[in-house]
């Protein structure tokens, strides 16, 4: 697995998804790196991100019996990585939602299959959770069970302000909260490997600055 998250790692340098610099977070942190899959926007890099998807889950070894990605970006991520999982020999339903309900036709806000047994969220990030909560509401509510959480990159970063940080990051707290496992493709250890290791000058000089920032920040 550490193989295949370094070729993730790569593979979202590559694509552009992955950048280095001084982006401001929705938590108002300056973060010297940002990760946005809504760039995987293009067949060819969807397709190999849904491959990625499709082998970390296989490889968690979770039992799930379906996919479910919350409205927008895990929509696609959802169907997609069911795509991949259909390819590798796994043939797996899947449902998302919509932010709105629909008043006419099939009606409601889940579209797809008929949310039942084990249930896997695929989502990009969690950054407060929120996606998550409302899911997990969704899948029990309709009599199914939230097995686990897949997503692309795990920040391993603490909520909260400068001097009031949380113990655990976005995804421990959604881990012990709804007793379930996150399943991340790669994180900021896989991250800070690559930038030691793997990349070339130019990349390994952002190495002292995603250092610094896992040290104000990391868990």
């Amino acid at each position: 697995m550490s193989d295949l998250r370094q070729e993730f790692i790569a593979f979202s340098v590559k694509a552009e998804v992955l950048k280095f610099g001084q982006f401001t977070t929705k938590a108002g942190r300056q973060s010297p790196y940002f990760f946005n899959a809504g760039l995987f926007h293009d067949g060819a890099t969807l397709g190999q991100l849904a491959r990625f998807y499709a082998q970390t889950l296989l490889a968690s070894g979770v039992e799930f019996d379906m996919l479910f990605g919350p409205a927008y970006k895990g929509i696609t991520l959802a169907s997609a990585t069911a795509v991949a999982l259909a390819a590798m020999g796994r043939d797996t339903s899947f449902a998302y939602n919509r932010k709105e309900a629909k008043d006419h036709g099939e009606g409601g806000t889940i579209v797809g299959a008929k949310l039942a047994g084990k249930v896997v969220i695929i989502d990009d990030v969690i950054s407060a959770g929120t996606s998550v909560r409302e899911s997990v509401d969704m899948i029990r509510a309709a009599g199914a069970e939230p097995a686990a959480v897949l997503i692309a990159l795990d920040r391993m970063e603490r909520s909260g302000k400068d001097g009031a940080l949380s113990e655990h990051s976005a995804v421990q707290q959604v881990a012990k909260e709804f007793g379930i496992p996150v399943i991340s493709i790669a994180n900021l250890d896989d991250l800070f490997t690559y930038l030691s290791n793997e990349a070339g000058a130019d990349l390994g000089a952002h190495k002292d600055a995603v250092a610094a920032y896992r040290k104000q920040y990391g868990v």
